[in-house]
């Protein structure tokens, strides 16, 4: 009982508990966009392949990760709620249709591909293949557009930088999910998927540039916030991490090209929360500190997130170690 009351006097080792907790939410959110994206832009690019071996190779690609991807969804949602509670309770409902929204994009995503191959009758693969599309598509598109109003402060669900930002995620995804298919299937895909990947890299930074446009008009002080070195840094960066990508993709260097994205994907997520700080929640103007749980509940939980996600994170390095090279021409979905 005594160490139990101890964690209740002050933050644990000293740590500033509440900082730490919203770069993690942001971190978990990045990997989700990151790991689930390339998913994501896969099921966009299926939508280009006519032939039903090119389009069985995608589906081979990513069978073994994409339900293991969307637990950083979960993750995420659930450290948001049990960290900041209020902003939680307060984030969602005002974006709930979103919320529904991105659920049935996901649901549709993970259902169509298990139905796409119970039957090989042209008319039923057409339909779920359309349907594996528009879930590939919207779920980015949606979760861009909450990430938007989220920095924006905005009460509605569709607005002018929600839909920048979801255009901004949606390229994104594509410009992981190129890289990803040339990594995993060794030529076995048109080579044009390499131009799809370099005309979503450029679309990406000029949705970038939209978005702090907006930006720079929607929120107050918005020039001078996006103006900060760390800001201006991070846009460079991507520029950079961009140009890196076409020429790895270009010269087949998948790996590298793949990793490009990630950065480029971790960059976006820390210009918002960059922007965003020290306020979680731009709406009410709830600051971090203002919304974190208590002090013991928040020991415990650090204590919690302590042990459980180096088991998370060991559990994606043996998955992904399993399945990693590319695949084989008899593997299927």
């Amino acid at each position: 009982m005594t160490s139990l009351a101890a964690l209740g006097d002050g933050p644990l080792f000293g740590l500033p508990l509440p900082e730490l907790w919203f770069a993690l939410l942001f971190a978990m959110l990045g990997t989700f966009l990151f790991l689930d994206g390339f998913d994501f832009g896969a099921g966009a690019i299926f939508a280009t392949l006519d032939d039903e071996s090119e389009r069985e190779t995608v589906l081979s690609a990513i069978g073994p990760f994409w339900d293991g991807n969307e637990v950083w969804l979960v993750v995420f949602g659930g450290a948001l709620f049990a960290s900041f509670p209020s902003v939680y309770a307060d984030l969602f409902s005002r974006h709930y249709l979103l919320m529904f929204g991105i659920l049935g994009a996901l649901i549709m995503r993970g259902l169509a591909p298990e139905m796409y191959e119970q039957r090989h009758d042209p008319a039923w693969q057409r339909w779920w293949g359309r349907l594996f599309v528009a879930g590939s598509v919207l779920a980015p598109f949606l979760l861009g557009a909450f990430a938007g109003n989220w920095l924006a402060g905005s009460a509605r669900s569709f607005t002018l930088v929600g839909v920048v930002v979801g255009t901004a995620v949606t390229l994104l995804t594509v410009v992981s999910g190129a890289a990803f298919l040339r990594l995993k299937t060794e030529q076995r895909l048109p080579d044009r998927i390499v131009r799809y990947g370099v005309f979503a890299a450029g679309g990406y930074l000029l949705a970038v540039v939209a978005t702090l446009a907006v930006l720079a008009i929607r929120l107050p002080n918005g020039l001078e916030m996006l103006l900060t070195l760390p800001v201006v840094g991070l846009v460079v960066a991507s520029i950079g991490l961009a140009v890196g990508y076409v020429l790895a993709l270009r010269r087949d260097a998948n790996l590298l090209a793949l990793g490009a994205a990630a950065g480029l994907t971790y960059g976006l997520v820390t210009v918002v929360a960059v922007v965003m700080y020290p306020a979680i929640d731009p709406a009410t103007g709830v600051t971090v500190r203002d919304a974190i749980v208590s002090t013991l509940p928040l020991n415990l939980m650090s204590l919690g997130a302590a042990l459980l996600l180096p088991l998370v994170t060991v559990y994606f390095i043996v998955l992904y170690s399993a399945f990693s090279g590319p695949i084989g021409p008899e593997e299927a979905y």
